[in-house]
């Protein structure tokens, strides 16, 4: 494995009834707060509620942000800066899904810079710091509750880039598997998807003698796809919603990458076709990765082997190597659709106009993926054969 320095700063709370340490870790950040939201589920399932009671009885005053958006936006987390700079607000609490947690730390650091957000998520400039982050996570997904990652896009240039900063870990997260248990089945099944592609993207890596990393990547996998059925067959089961919520933070919180370098290129042309359309990340994943792991399929092939036979259960015997991994990825894509999840681009009504738009933003740094290296041209055929 590659020489590593692991350091994840976050508080991660976790379990039945956890939503009671809100208040107590609130103060002792901050009393004058920016309460960040979505689209208002949170209102409808009572959520709301509790935190304006929790944060007023503790003498917090909070300003509001709502109506993040699935993929958030930089218009949105602009407001969001302005308002913590003109208030001088403390601290930003992001109650929802990895949307609200991605602009919260987009957000919170924007509050402390002196430039432009967005230059610090195209990587021209470098943060110097930010407010302190809580969140409190209601949709097992992203991971993004205990790293530094965040994902903007800005609709007015059709772009949609990834960052991170030392600053934009949460000082705290509060993941109680009650907040999850109103998540209609769609949400529920994008989840399951993204928390499997995270621990994909890492799987597929070139460092050598990584046997623990690959087995706990392995067992994060099993877990959601023995879990997944039961609960999108009770999803008001609190124990399954308990599983797949702790597996969608251990999928994305540094753990599985100690010593090796994962891929990410399917994360990249998936970024690049929801910045043109605005699907949803996790449904644009589920078609794209089975055609990216095709794609890369002659590159150490023994990764491939080896999700196909650990992860999959596909039986080995009288098969070459090609023929087991071609059947791991057949399997992967099945059990995603066995979900619900889309499989073609033409299932968000996505042709081959824009084609040409999509694979110049996701090389638009040039070639990239840490597995197999890709540059325009292989975007393009990506794209197509995904239609």
């Amino acid at each position: 494995m590659q020489p590593f320095i692991f350091h994840n700063p976050t508080k991660l709370i976790f379990g039945k009834g956890q939503n009671e340490q809100l208040a107590e870790q609130v103060t002792s950040y901050g009393k004058n707060i920016l309460l960040v939201y979505g689209g208002g589920s949170i209102k409808k399932n009572g959520l709301y509620d509790f935190v304006i009671r929790e944060l007023q009885e503790a003498g917090v005053t909070v300003t509001e942000l709502a109506g993040v958006e699935p993929n958030p936006r930089l218009s949105t987390v602009q407001k969001g800066i302005d308002l913590c700079k003109e208030k001088q607000l403390d601290f930003v609490l992001a109650v929802g899904g990895g949307s609200v947690i991605d602009a919260s730390k987009a957000i919170a650091v924007g509050a402390k810079l002196e430039g432009e957000i967005w230059d610090v998520i195209k990587k021209k400039i470098q943060p110097t710091g930010a407010l302190p982050l809580g969140t409190i996570l209601t949709l097992a997904a992203t991971g993004s509750e205990m790293n530094a990652g965040s994902v903007i896009t800005n609709w007015e240039t059709q772009e949609k880039h990834g960052w991170s900063s030392q600053y934009s870990f949460p000082a705290f997260s509060i993941l109680d598997p009650a907040n999850t248990l109103s998540v209609p089945l769609d949400q529920t099944v994008y989840g399951i998807v993204d928390m499997m592609s995270h621990v994909i993207e890492a799987y597929f890596h070139k460092a050598d003698n990584t046997p623990l990393q690959d087995r706990i990547m392995e067992s994060i996998l099993v877990t959601v796809m023995e879990t997944a059925p039961k609960l999108l067959k009770d999803l008001s089961n609190e124990d399954y919603r308990e599983t797949i919520l702790y597996c969608g933070t251990m999928a994305l919180n540094g753990i599985t990458q100690m010593g090796l370098r994962g891929d990410w290129a399917t994360h990249n042309i998936e970024h690049a076709v929801s910045a043109v359309y605005d699907i949803p990340h996790a449904g644009g994943l589920a078609i794209l990765f089975p055609h990216t792991l095709r794609y890369a399929l002659d590159e150490k092939i023994e990764r491939h082997v080896q999700l196909a036979t650990n992860v999959m259960g596909v039986d080995p015997s009288n098969k070459t190597d090609k023929e087991i991994a071609l059947e791991g990825i057949e399997k992967l894509s099945h059990f995603w659709t066995s979900l619900g999840a889309p499989n073609r681009l033409a299932d968000y009504d996505i042709d081959d106009r824009q084609i040409e738009k999509m694979a110049d933003h996701a090389a638009e740094r040039g070639a990239f993926g840490n597995f197999k290296k890709l540059e325009k041209d292989d975007v393009i055929t990506i794209l197509k054969q995904a239609l």
